[in-house]
């Protein structure tokens, strides 16, 4: 009995050691990575599929999103290598995304701009992984950081989708702002906001790079699911 009472207190010492390891996982039950160099940057949406737009200012989701790709890789500068799954107004499927994350890079940030009731606004940053977790707190620590007071911040959540659950290395998913919010659509339409949440972003990323787990608190437990397909109801 004192054994299994030991098992769980030995996951989460296990599960909390910093590790500089940037090898591919299936599940990704693993400590966050640390020490990696080749960060893939996926700007959500594109082509026919526009994404949210704003009523307000007439944003599409899709040029905003690509729009703060390029910003996050000029944040990062020279001091990683960055992959941009889209670099134009094209469609990329879901499932495409995954494959060429998961063969070109160390870690996987998909940027979004969210929307829902024209009250809702804020930040919001969605893991599933384990090994997503720390980066995840991150990004949205420095997002929360660098948004006006009022905004708020709508948290972490711990959601399973293709782009947080499939790729074989660590991956999240950021949704930026809210463009069905009058007020924070107005400010995602700001070239220089827009270089605020680039700089956040960039920022996390580094941070992870250099501290892994550190700082963040106990990784969450492992949750064994499947694959995150098109036709669940939550996809």
């Amino acid at each position: 009995m004192k054994f299994l009472l030991l098992l769980p207190l030995l996951f989460v010492t296990a599960c909390s050691t910093p590790s500089s390891s940037t090898g591919r996982s299936e599940l990704g039950n693993r400590p966050g990575p640390r020490g990696f160099h080749t960060v893939v940057i996926d700007a959500g949406h594109g082509g026919s599929d526009s994404g949210a737009v704003s009523r307000v200012t007439g944003d599409m989701e899709k040029t905003l999103t690509l729009d703060t790709a390029r910003r996050v890789q000029d944040e990062l500068g020279g001091s990683f290598r960055v992959v941009q799954l889209r670099t134009s107004d094209t469609f990329v499927d879901l499932d495409d995304r995954v494959v060429q994350a998961s063969r070109a890079g160390d870690v996987l940030v998909s940027i979004h701009y969210n929307a829902g009731p024209s009250g809702m606004r804020g930040p919001e940053t969605f893991f599933w992984r384990v090994d997503s977790y720390s980066l995840a707190k991150r990004l949205q620590q420095q997002l929360a950081a660098a948004i006006p007071g009022e905004s708020g911040n709508r948290g972490l959540v711990r959601r399973r989708l293709r782009l947080t659950r499939n790729p074989s290395i660590p991956c999240v998913l950021v949704e930026c702002g809210y463009l069905s919010n009058p007020s924070e659509a107005r400010l995602c339409a700001d070239p220089g906001y827009r270089q605020r949440l680039a700089r956040a972003i960039a920022s996390a990323i580094r941070d992870q790079a250099a501290r892994g787990d550190a700082g963040m608190g106990p990784l969450p437990r492992h949750i064994d699911a499947p694959p995150s397909r098109a036709t669940d109801a939550r996809e």
